[in-house]
């Protein structure tokens, strides 16, 4: 029996396989090989999970395995990419669409078999959920007045994981309080104590204001001459004629207390503006941002939706694409192929937006919870919290090679973009990570190559020392990266850089 090369193999195999589709008997002629031979090549390839044709030629006539290998090679696919590859093989996009929806159809079928299993276990922990909900609500300030109804529910649960087994002192430390505190809420006989600092009676501090000098501060401010001042103008004005009633403090606390502090003037009222929320990669698919921009075409009026998934450590274009509106269901796609592509599906990094209508859609929220990835979102009416998708934006369409009168066809925006990926990706020496490409970043190669250039200045130092001044350029790895860092980090991050 002869024996074939794997080469040879290979390259009989591809006359068989789509997208050339060529029968058993004609490719037998021509390679002079028996066609039970070949049968059996076709038959291991499909136990490996190949798409094999079977009997007949039509795609959906394909065994459960072949499909479900082409379900998972055009996961990571663009529109453009998973076009090209239905054309090699034969198949209908249409048709690699109902062969996932059937696949995620057999994943609902199975997570509702697993439904009953989980049952069990969940009813098992709803205790301490509920006591963990219970303690995050409760106010968890030192000396902070607990309610007897609190009290006791308190300690019915910290009976309840002791009779479990549970270590005293764990439950304490649990319900965020101390064993001595649980000890200290016991009265005799088992009931549970009440708090008696309500009806003490309140002691008199031996420097507090006197009821005559809190009037004398009413009176004060209330003078026509200091009437329309702020405490804050007041005070000085009576240390210039040499008068010394109360501290500037003293006067806001009285004046509050007779509730006679509050807004005046035209100006608008000081309002709490919060803080940007802010999340630092140390590592590659960690943080991910992205964002939705518009492409405009030659025809005026018209445009496309151009969406990106920017990695926030590496700054590498992970995934993208462009589509005629703006819809959840395109986002929630784009969000899974993202990690399908980088192979984070188990351990998904924080995904991060503005409030635009497809990143706040209940379509992307009730998906991004059942992947369990987390997500951000920009602050109301501010522009700037995802400044680097911003950036990013900015460098796709001042690149030179945009056309300034808009692209003839979405087929040939998604092909600009497929090649400026690769070009930003691969060649672009980003200097937000000190110039080199985010690809390598991505990679892990940026130390390396940042090393080797070190190397090449302190050797061109070393043959003429005068042409320096000091040290040679910094070709440190940029390291963590924050996303809307805190001034105490920016104030960090400065001094290191000075």
């Amino acid at each position: 029996m002869p024996r074939y090369s794997e080469e040879r193999k290979a390259a009989v195999l591809s006359k068989l396989l789509p997208p050339a589709n060529r029968t058993v008997v004609s490719v037998s002629a021509e390679e002079g090989i028996t066609e039970g031979t070949l049968y059996n090549w076709l038959k291991l390839c499909r136990h490996r999970g190949m798409p094999v044709p079977g009997h007949r030629k039509t795609g959906d006539d394909w065994s459960p395995d072949a499909k479900l290998a082409v379900v998972i090679e055009t996961a990571p696919l663009s529109e453009t990419e998973l076009s090209t590859y239905c054309r090699e093989k034969g198949l209908h996009v249409e048709q690699v669409q109902r062969w996932k929806e059937a696949c995620l159809q057999g994943a609902g079928q199975q997570a509702t078999q697993h439904k009953e299993a989980q049952k069990q276990h969940k009813q098992s922990r709803k205790k301490i959920k509920q006591l963990e909900a219970f303690v995050r609500n409760r106010p968890g300030q030192r000396g902070q007045l607990t309610s007897l109804e609190d009290r006791t529910r308190l300690l019915e649960y910290f009976d309840e994981a002791v009779r479990s087994g549970a270590p005293r002192y764990k439950a304490a430390e649990l319900m965020g309080l101390s064993e001595r505190t649980f000890k200290r809420w016991r009265a005799e006989g088992d009931q549970v104590a009440a708090d008696k600092r309500p009806k003490t009676a309140p002691v008199a501090q031996p420097h507090q204001l006197t009821a005559a000098e809190e009037e004398a501060i009413l009176i004060t401010c209330n003078l026509k001459e200091y009437q329309s001042l702020p405490p804050s103008q007041v005070v000085p004005a009576l240390a210039d004629k040499g008068i010394y009633i109360a501290s500037e403090a003293s006067f806001y606390r009285v004046l509050k207390k007779h509730r006679q502090l509050n807004h005046r003037g035209r100006t608008q009222p000081r309002q709490t503006v919060a803080r940007p929320t802010s999340f630092t990669a140390t590592d590659p698919n960690q943080v991910y941002t992205w964002d939705i921009s518009y492409c405009p075409s030659a025809v005026k009026g018209q445009h496309w939706y151009l969406y990106l998934i920017l990695d926030l450590y590496s700054r590498k274009i992970v995934a993208w694409e462009v589509h005629e509106s703006e819809s959840g269901e395109y986002a929630k796609a784009l969000v899974e192929r993202a990690l399908i592509r980088e192979g984070c599906w188990h351990n998904p990094p924080v995904l991060h937006s503005d409030n635009g209508a497809p990143m706040t859609s209940y379509t992307l929220k009730s998906r991004l919870a059942e992947l369990d990835m987390p997500m951000s979102h920009s602050r109301p009416r501010v522009s700037n919290d995802n400044p680097y998708l911003e950036s990013l934006f900015r460098t796709v369409k001042y690149c030179p090679k945009w056309p300034s009168k808009g692209f003839t066809s979405l087929a040939a925006l998604r092909e600009w973009m497929l090649a400026f990926e690769h070009a930003y990706n691969e060649q672009h020496l980003h200097s937000g990570i000190n110039f080199v490409t985010p690809a390598s970043r991505h990679r892990g190669e940026d130390t390396a190559l940042l090393a080797q250039r070190k190397t090449v200045y302190e050797r061109a130092k070393r043959l003429h020392p005068r042409r320096w001044s000091g040290q040679t350029r910094n070709w440190t790895a940029v390291g963590e990266v924050s996303l809307n860092p805190g001034r105490t980090q920016e104030i960090d991050r400065n001094r290191v850089a000075a």
